[in-house]
């Protein structure tokens, strides 16, 4: 890019050169004769290609270096130094009028108060450099601010402190040449990204992203220690962020933002936070659209947005929150794709780096600043040093009463004998050497002052100088810990403020085809053979929705795929199946019987159909002329039937009827040929029973860092589920819930435990009464509903929960009884199961600073058939044996009603 720039720089000067050359303009003199260009000169001078290149070269560098892109030094765009340069000229601790700062900053800037007026309020809504009061907008609902005249700014302690130095500062000319102005700030902290930067400029771009300055700081502190760190965004919106493609923000990463959308209840959702780039406006735009288009369904949608986002959004009846949530985030703005682009202006050329580097260069810019700084402190003590010192020697040994001082001639004369006087004199040692301007300030002093010379006082001011030089020479020595040091002054001065706004997160892949509202109606017209979903009067399919496809089988065995559409001719006479397909679904199993030709047998397969092109005829079974299908099923979780097959009678034929199940024929390819069903003639084909899956029951796992489940095998193997087992969810509040094992389920940020439902488990279940003020343990079963209630009472705190059978607790005691030992306990022994409902049974009335759980000590026994067939021992006893038993049994229960 800047090899480029730079020819096509030269490219240019040499241009202007030769247009100099050949187009003198010069006025001609009097009498002179005019020579007029001859027509191929005025070609050359005027085309376009000449203008494009010269023209257009600068407006781009100028665009590129003196607006769009920020500069790596300072991180600040030209407008954005100016105003910062304008506002601390007449800095003094109020507020001042923005209409006064734009105008004060237009004697830097040359391109108008607009300009200005916006980057002023973008500077003053990102919170770093400027104090504002007023309406300055809001950046969560995309209200403007108000005019100039009306709001008020001022610099921040933090722009103070980190922004200006005049003696650290490199100067340039203005543009109309009546003043200076900064060429870059000597910011010292990493302002580029802490507050991001974006810009559009000719033929380039820039989007860095911002940061957390506390972990800018913080990594900052691990790159001078030789520490490594890595750097996220966080947008002043909040909202969720996936930054595994980051790549450090080079160009080419990518980050996913979403809003972070909580459920209230199950007919209400609220956004709380936003994805970086998007209002509160724009984002109710982006809902209504996909409800308008059937993507989503929403009943009502208010924006209650004051300090902090919230947009209320109430659902029909009978819509899923889970599902809605994944739509919003499938086809509206609640999620956001991001590219960062990292591109700045270093020494005069754009290029492009990562957030590392960016930040690694404002470490060691911040250091080289510091150490300057210290350097010319260094040099003002020294001053300081000898100036005192020729003070002291010039009062203390009267030399303004000597002669040739007194009636010297000139200036010249004076300083001349002060130099010899103290050159003169033996042992006297100064930090460095004396110049003509230390000797002409002793010509300075006032009698009065050398009247009430101290010398007391001017040794503690020497000792205290001598004491600030060897300071600033440790830091000096010592400058990356002293840069460290700096910035840990940052953190404790400004840091309380800085938390993380925006979430570190990992987001699963939604498909919008499985998470879109099914809001329209498939419906098939056999007689005209039309499908769609605009013919009402037609025969019902399924439900679904406009971005689903249909698969239509024929008779044939052929079958075709096709996006559903309002109307669409599919074709008249023997369409056999028509649905809503779903592709890569490998558990809808279509069981088939088909003859091969007019007269061949008749075969049995089972297949599937997964994905294949739209709107191209396929063949299901054989492509023999003649074949057709005489039984067909559509299975949606691998079901396997079982079929009477009746033959049409022949002579000598012995079997007429013959059952078969498709669980005996394996599940193939869709091209497959099948297995052999008879040869004979077949007069009718009837479903006698039902069958069950063949396919097992269906594997799911729980991948935390989604709070998802899903079937390909991410996270935590939950268990083998078939069509009527349900998902037991805890959560850390105690609340306890059943829900099914669809793959949009959503599961809040406090699910603590995710398993398959199993209705005759025990569970052991710890909680703090907070109206009782004590502990209670509960053994119960957890019901099979919506939402079971798991802790009685409002406000109850879950404390531990566990499922072995012989759990153990054991109780570490505080306060008043810190000396008393633990107590164990067992949950079988201390109470018996109760209902779910049930308050449960007090721990103890003495005062608990810490609950365990503890490993059982004994496990339950394995349990065996030990009966045995009658057959094979008989165990019948005789009359007295019997009556015996029974006495027995008497005199025990007896005995027992007696105790």
């Amino acid at each position: 890019m800047s090899d480029s720039l730079e020819d096509l720089e030269n490219s240019s000067q040499s241009h202007e050169v030769s247009l100099s050359e050949n187009n003198d303009s010069t006025p001609p003199q009097e009498g002179s004769e005019v020579t007029r260009p001859q027509p191929t000169d005025v070609v050359r001078l005027h085309s376009l290609p000449q203008m494009y290149r010269t023209w257009f070269l600068d407006y781009a560098s100028y665009v590129i270096l003196e607006r769009a892109v920020p500069h790596i030094e300072d991180g600040l765009k030209p407008v954005q130094r100016r105003i910062l340069y304008a506002m601390q000229l007449f800095e003094n601790g109020h507020l001042h009028k923005v209409a006064k700062i734009v105008g004060q900053t237009m004697a830097f800037h040359p391109h108008g108060d607009a300009s200005i007026n916006d980057a002023l309020v973008q500077l003053g809504q990102k919170g770093f450099l400027i104090d504002t009061q007023g309406n300055w907008g809001n950046t969560l609902t995309g209200d403007e601010a108000a005019a100039g005249r009306y709001i008020e700014a001022k610099l921040s302690s933090l722009a103070l402190e980190v922004l200006f130095d005049s003696k650290l500062t490199e100067w340039k000319r203005t543009y109309d040449g009546t003043a200076d102005e900064p060429v870059a700030l000597p910011v010292r902290f990493p302002l580029l990204l802490a507050q991001g930067a974006e810009g559009i400029a000719v033929g380039l771009s820039s989007r860095i992203y911002p940061h957390n300055p506390k972990e800018l700081l913080e990594a900052a502190i691990a790159y001078l220690r030789g520490e490594s760190f890595e750097l996220y965004p966080d947008f002043p919106t909040g909202g969720l962020l996936d930054v595994d493609k980051y790549n450090d923000g080079h160009r080419g990463g990518a980050l996913k933002c979403r809003a972070k959308i909580e459920k209230i209840d199950d007919r209400v959702l609220s956004i709380t936070e936003l994805p970086f780039g998007k209002t509160t406006t724009s984002l109710i735009e982006s809902i209504l659209k996909a409800n308008e288009k059937g993507k989503i369904k929403i009943k009502h949608i208010d924006d209650m947005t004051a300090a902090t986002a919230d947009i209320r959004i109430q659902l029909p009846a009978g819509v899923s929150t889970d599902k809605t949530i994944d739509g919003l985030y499938a086809f509206t703005d609640c999620e956001v794709g991001l590219s960062p682009n990292a591109c700045v202006i270093k020494e005069g050329t754009p290029v492009f780096l990562g957030v590392s580097d960016l930040l690694k260069y404002s470490a060691d810019r911040t250091k080289e600043l510091l150490v300057a700084q210290l350097n010319y402190r260094l040099g003002e003590v020294q001053d300081a040093l000898v100036t005192a010192s020729l003070e002291r020697i010039f009062i203390e040994n009267r030399i303004y009463k000597d002669k040739p001082f007194e009636e010297a001639a000139c200036e010249a004369d004076a300083l001349d004998h002060v130099r010899k006087r103290i050159e003169a004199m033996e042992d006297l040692v100064f930090v460095r050497p004396i110049t003509e301007a230390d000797l002409k300030r002793l010509l300075e002093i006032k009698m009065a002052r050398i009247l009430r010379f101290n010398i007391e006082k001017h040794e503690e001011r020497i000792a205290q100088l001598m004491r600030d030089a060897r300071t600033i020479e440790k830091h000096l020595a010592h400058s990356t810990q002293y840069t460290i040091d700096y910035y840990t002054r940052l953190l404790k001065e400004f840091g309380a403020g800085w938390t993380r706004k925006t979430t570190i997160a990992r987001f699963g892949t939604i498909e919008a085809t499985k998470v879109i509202e099914a809001t329209e109606k498939l419906y098939f017209d056999r007689e005209g053979g039309f499908a769609g979903t605009g013919l009402k009067n037609a025969e019902f399919v399924a439900e679904c929705s406009l971005l689903d496809e249909m698969i239509v089988i024929f008779r044939n065995g052929t079958y075709r795929i096709s996006k559903i559409e309002e109307k669409k001719f599919i074709g008249r006479g023997e369409v056999l199946y028509i649905n809503r397909f779903r592709r890569n679904d490998n558990r809808t199993i279509y069981n088939i019987i088909y003859r091969q030709g007019k007269r061949g047998p008749w075969l049995i397969k089972r297949c599937s159909i997964t994905g294949i092109s739209r709107d191209k005829d396929y063949n299901l079974i054989s492509d023999e002329e003649g074949s057709r299908i005489t039984y067909f099923s559509a299975n949606p979780n691998g079901e396997a039937e079982t079929v009477r097959i009746a033959l049409k009678p022949q002579p000598r034929m012995r079997v007429l009827t013959f059952e078969k199940s498709f669980s005996e024929v394996p599940i193939r390819g869709r091209g497959a040929k099948g297995n052999l069903v008879t040869r004979a003639e077949v007069q009718r084909i009837t479903l006698k029973q039902r069958g069950a899956s063949t396919l097992g029951g269906r594997k799911i796992w729980f991948d935390r860092d989604v709070m998802r489940i899903n079937y390909n095998g991410q996270g935590e193997f939950i268990g083998e589920f078939e069509a009527e087992d349900r998902l037991l969810v805890f959560a850390k509040d105690g609340s306890v819930y059943t829900t099914d094992f669809g793959e949009s389920n959503h599961f809040p940020g406090g699910t603590t435990r995710v398993e398959k439902f199993d209705a005759n488990k025990v569970w052991s279940v710890v909680y703090f009464d907070k109206e009782q003020d004590y502990y209670y343990l509960k053994r119960c079963q957890i019901e099979d509903s919506k939402k079971p209630i798991l802790l009685q009472g409002e406000g109850n705190d879950l404390v531990a929960y566990s499922d072995v059978p012989y759990a153990r607790f054991a109780l570490i005691f505080g306060g008043r009884d810190e000396d008393r030992p633990s107590e164990e306990i067992e949950a079988v022994d201390f109470i018996g199961v109760k209902s779910i409902r049930a308050k449960g049974k007090r721990l103890t009335t003495r005062e608990v600073a810490k609950i365990e759980e503890l490993p059982p000590l004994r496990e339950p026994e394995p349990t065996s058939d030990t009966s045995l067939e009658s057959d094979e021992y008989d165990f019948s006893m005789s009359q007295e044996e019997e009556m015996e038993e029974e006495g027995l049994k008497q005199t025990s229960l007896f005995d027992h009603e007696l105790e």
